[in-house]
C-alpha cells in the first residue's frame, strides 16, 4: 500500500485491461478491414485506420447487392423477437409453477424436465423433422419459433430465482385474493426482473447466432435467417475479406446493441444467483 493506492488491485486491474485489450484486437481489425478497399486487407504493418476509406461501397455491397442482405436481417429479427418473448414467458411460467405450485409429482416432474436436458439436440433432429413436415410447420418461421419457445436452461434458472421469494409474498396476495396468474405477474415477475433480463438477452444471443435449426428446417431463400444469409454470402465472395467484414460487422451490431442495453440487468443476475447459490 503506497499512499493509500493498492499496488496489487492496480497491477491486477493493469493485466485485466491489457488482455481485454487483446480480445478486442480481432474485432477492431474486422471493422478497420470492413471499411478498406481489398487491396488493403491484409497490408502489413496494419494500418488500424483505412488510409483510402471505402466503408460506404463496401456495406452497400453487402447490404444492396446480389443477395438480399436486408431481407436476411429482417428475418433473423422477427424469428429471434417472437422468439426470445415467447421462451421467456413460457420458462417464466414453468419456473413459477415448479418453485410455488405444490401439486402431486411436482418434484418428478422437474427432474423429467431436467433429465432432457441430457439428450442432445442433434439426437432428435429427425422424428422433429418428420412432425414438423406432417404438421405444415417445416420451412415456416412459426416452426423455427416452436423449436426454441421451451428452455429447460431457462427453466432450471429462473425456477432457482423464484424460490428465492419469500412465501410470505405469495401468502399475503393469496389472503388478499389473488390467483396464481395475479400474484406471477404482479409480485413474482417484478421481483425476478434481473434473472429474466439476463435469460432474455442470452435467448437473444442463441436464436440470433442459430445456425443448425434454420438449415434444417427452413429451405426457401426468401425465409433464410442471418447464419444462413452469411453463408450464402460466402459461398459467392469468400474470397473478398473486406466485403466479409462488412457483413460480420452488420451480424453483430444488434447483440452489442442487447447486451450495451442490457448489461447491467445481466450483471445484477449473476451478482443475485452467486449470492443466492
Amino acid at each position: 500500500m503506497i499512499r493509500g493506492i493498492n499496488i496489487r488491485k492496480l497491477l491486477a486491474t493493469a493485466l485485466m485491461l491489457a488482455f481485454g485489450l487483446v480480445f478486442l484486437l480481432p474485432f477492431a481489425w474486422m471493422i478497420s478491414s470492413s471499411m478498406k478497399p481489398e487491396a488493403d486487407v491484409f497490408q502489413y504493418p496494419i494500418r488500424w485506420i483505412p488510409e483510402h476509406f471505402q466503408a460506404v461501397k463496401n456495406y452497400t455491397d453487402v447490404w444492396a447487392g446480389q443477395y438480399p442482405f436486408y431481407l436476411y436481417y429482417l428475418n433473423s429479427i422477427k424469428v429471434t423477437l417472437i422468439t426470445t418473448f415467447v421462451s421467456v414467458l413460457v420458462s417464466c411460467m414453468a419456473a413459477y409453477a415448479f418453485a410455488k405450485i405444490r401439486f402431486a409429482g411436482s418434484g418428478a416432474s422437474f427432474m423429467i424436465v431436467l433429465a432432457t436436458y441430457m439428450i442432445p439436440s442433434q439426437a432428435i433432429l429427425v422424428p422433429q423433422f418428420i412432425l414438423f413436415r406432417q404438421l405444415g410447420l417445416f420451412d415456416t418461421h412459426l416452426g423455427l419459433v416452436l423449436l426454441n419457445c421451451f428452455s429447460v436452461l431457462g427453466t432450471f434458472m429462473l425456477r432457482q430465482f423464484f424460490l428465492g421469494i419469500h412465501s410470505e409474498y405469495m401468502e399475503a396476495a393469496k389472503i388478499d385474493g389473488a390467483g396464481h396468474w395475479r400474484t406471477f405477474f404482479r409480485i413474482g415477475i417484478p421481483l425476478v426482473k434481473p434473472a429474466i433480463a439476463t435469460y432474455a438477452i442470452l435467448r437473444f444471443i442463441w436464436t440470433w447466432n442459430d445456425y443448425q435449426n434454420p438449415l434444417i428446417f427452413l429451405k426457401s431463400p426468401d425465409l433464410f435467417t442471418l447464419p444462413l444469409g452469411i453463408k450464402k454470402f460466402a459461398d459467392a465472395y469468400g474470397e473478398f475479406y473486406s466485403l466479409m467484414m462488412a457483413a460480420s460487422v452488420s451480424a453483430i451490431i444488434p447483440l452489442l446493441i442487447i447486451f450495451i442495453v442490457g448489461q447491467k440487468q445481466v450483471i445484477e443476475g449473476i451478482s443475485l444467483g452467486g449470492v443466492k447459490g
